[in-house]
């Protein structure tokens, strides 16, 4: 019997992974409808079906089940030859992933320098949110905010003492100069980290404060790096994070008036594969963070930290 197409076997991969055709289709970057008709080229070839299709719900039929293990082993193979050689190519590529606000609120401004230290290395960034496998999607480096975890990967603390409060425009601070007068204030609003709980956001910040609830309303962003630039503007009061916030609140662009600040566990992360973490381009990336990070303003004096609220 005649081989299916090999966009076949990774679009039932890449399905069988998420049990969904959308998300395997945006991975693919393909559209729901094609991934679609790769999968019936599969189930054609094999004369039964792979899935067990739901109203809402996708699972691997036994057939499927029996399949699944074979491919996945094989792409990850490809995979592992591919990146291999890349590497044999380019060793001194050194490839980065890091989200949109930290890449544009701190990694960014301060690149220069390390291309100046380091003029051996070709570095190559992605700024994403999306969640990554370092081996299949060939990233050597990986910032990510979060909660501890994550098997089969070095993590590397950046910035373990990172805190979150009220940051606006020193203008925007004279028209509220009170934690209470918030109530009357334009508050924006974060939605990306509602992953973390407890949230460190207006509703936490204002129930820690013994405010209450936050007032109804304001815009709201799913990115980090674009309420700042509105509160830098004039548009409102965001609750910050001093990590991405630094630059900012260093220059005087942005204020912190209120002490009450919230902390946790979560926090920048520096993740590379085991086995990846003293590779020499690696080490010196790392090397080169850790410098930049200690020079940083804590901005601790004054401030009173909560870690549960």
């Amino acid at each position: 019997m005649d081989q299916p197409p090999l966009t076949a076997l990774r679009a039932f991969e890449a399905a069988a992974r998420h049990l969904s055709f959308s998300r395997a289709a945006e991975e693919l970057h393909v559209t729901p409808a094609a991934l679609s008709f790769q999968i019936k080229q599969l189930e054609a070839h094999l004369g039964q079906p792979v899935f067990q299709r739901a109203h809402r719900s996708l699972s691997l039929t036994p057939l499927g089940q029996t399949l699944l293990p074979g491919i996945r082993a094989g792409f990850e193979q490809i995979a592992a030859a591919w990146h291999e050689a890349q590497r044999s190519l380019s060793a001194t590529r050194l490839v980065l992933t890091a989200g949109p606000a930290f890449t544009s609120k701190w990694l960014s401004p301060r690149l220069f320098g390390f291309a100046r230290a380091h003029p051996e290395i070709e570095l190559r960034l992605v700024a994403s949110l999306r969640l990554m496998d370092l081996e299949r999607d060939g990233i050597d480096i990986a910032i990510r905010y979060g909660l501890p975890g994550g098997q089969g990967q070095v993590c590397h603390d950046l910035m373990p003492h990172d805190w979150h409060a009220p940051m606006m425009s020193p203008e925007m601070a004279e028209r509220f100069p009170t934690p209470e007068s918030l109530h009357d204030a334009p508050l924006l609003h974060m939605h990306d980290l509602d992953f973390i709980k407890p949230t460190p956001d207006w509703p936490g910040w204002f129930r820690a404060a013994g405010l209450g609830k936050p007032p109804p309303g304001g815009a709201a962003f799913s990115h980090h790096d674009h309420a700042i630039d509105a509160a830098v503007g004039g548009a409102g009061i965001i609750i910050g994070r001093w990590s991405v916030s630094h630059d900012h609140l260093a220059a005087g662009r942005l204020v912190a008036p209120f002490p009450l600040s919230l902390t946790g566990n979560a926090a920048f992360r520096f993740l590379c594969r085991s086995g990846q973490e003293d590779r020499p381009h690696i080490r010196a990336f790392r090397d080169w963070l850790d410098a930049e990070i200690a020079q940083m303003d804590p901005m601790h004096e004054g401030r009173i930290f909560l870690d549960d609220w």
